[in-house]
């Protein structure tokens, strides 16, 4: 039996702001990454969405970031590794505060937007971000693209690390993700997607925008929310993993 992990990015909206599909889609990920208030979510958000989480019986994690709120923390931010660390820690406890409160754990991190695309290529931010968890709480799994240098990052700082891949976004040859600036960076056919994910799933591979297989780990697959289509791609790739005999399960009982 297949397993992997179907997470998706919550608690983005702000204020009067609508950012996504919260409570459908909680119906049918077994993780979410949750907004911090650096690029999205508020104090407000944090605690409604962890309530979602505890209804659904799914696993919280946060999902920090550059503090680019004009930006929806797309845009890149010439930070220090300091200036990483505690901008990681600030959101960590911002979002553990509300889960103590209802009597969850996070499970996991997982960086946003532009510093996650950061730290995907840059060792020494890379660095930042998994010492800022590890001091922590050790036990918190670093989600982050496979094959990075996240990853090694998180391995060096003593951490159970999970390795993520895109189910709509293009793969250039090294493994990184082709720019969201750029021509076919996005999978826009449903059923394309959906059949890529299953071969990086059950063969480790995938085939890039030059046409290139190249290997590929998939602990967790993300799986965008944020407009209605998304809801019904999100059920729809879980009836399809059923039929391929995938089993959902939370990051830390894949990585387990």
């Amino acid at each position: 039996m297949y397993k992997v992990d179907l997470n998706s990015d919550l608690g983005e909206s702000f204020g009067s702001f609508k950012v996504g599909c919260d409570e459908e889609v909680t119906r049918y990920v077994s993780s979410v990454n949750i907004a911090c208030g650096y690029h999205g979510g508020d104090p407000i958000v944090m605690g409604k969405t962890l309530d979602l989480v505890k209804q659904n019986g799914i696993a919280a994690g946060a999902h920090p970031s550059y503090p680019d709120l004009m930006g929806f923390g797309r845009r890149n931010m010439d930070c220090t590794p300091a200036e990483i660390n505690a901008y990681v820690t600030y959101q960590l406890g911002a979002l553990y505060a509300f889960a103590k409160q209802r009597g969850l754990s996070l499970q996991h991190v997982k960086p946003h937007g532009n510093l996650y695309n950061t730290i995907a290529v840059d060792e020494v931010r890379a660095m930042a971000v998994a010492e800022a968890i590890a001091d922590f709480d050790p036990s918190i799994i670093l989600l982050g693209l496979a094959g990075s240098k996240t990853l090694e990052a998180g391995r060096k700082c003593g951490l159970k690390v999970a390795s993520e891949v895109f189910a709509d976004r293009a793969y250039n040859e090294d493994g990184t993700l082709v720019s969201r600036k750029l021509p076919g960076s996005m999978v826009h056919d449903p059923e394309v997607a959906i059949a890529r994910t299953i071969k990086m799933v059950r063969e480790g591979v995938v085939v890039t925008l030059s046409g290139k297989t190249i290997p590929i780990m998939a602990d967790s697959v993300c799986v965008h929310g944020d407009n209605p289509s998304a809801v019904e791609f999100v059920k729809n790739m879980r009836a399809a993993f059923a039929a391929e005999g995938i089993e959902v399960l939370p990051i830390a009982k894949v990585i387990a």
